[in-house]
C-alpha cells in the first residue's frame, strides 16, 4: 500500500513539474519581440 502511495505522489510531482515547465519556459523573448514589431501595411491595397 505504501508503494502505491509513493508511486502516486511521484506521478503527481512529475505532472506538476511538466505543467510548470511548459508555462514558464520559452516565452520571455516572444512577447517582447511582438510588442516591438511594427505593423506592416497590406500590399493588396496598392493593386
Amino acid at each position: 500500500m505504501l508503494w502505491l502511495i509513493l508511486e502516486a505522489c511521484g506521478a503527481l510531482l512529475l505532472l506538476v513539474f511538466i505543467v510548470w515547465w511548459t508555462m514558464f519556459s520559452g516565452r520571455k523573448g516572444l512577447d517582447e519581440h511582438q510588442a516591438k514589431a511594427p505593423d506592416k501595411p497590406e500590399d493588396s491595397d496598392k493593386r
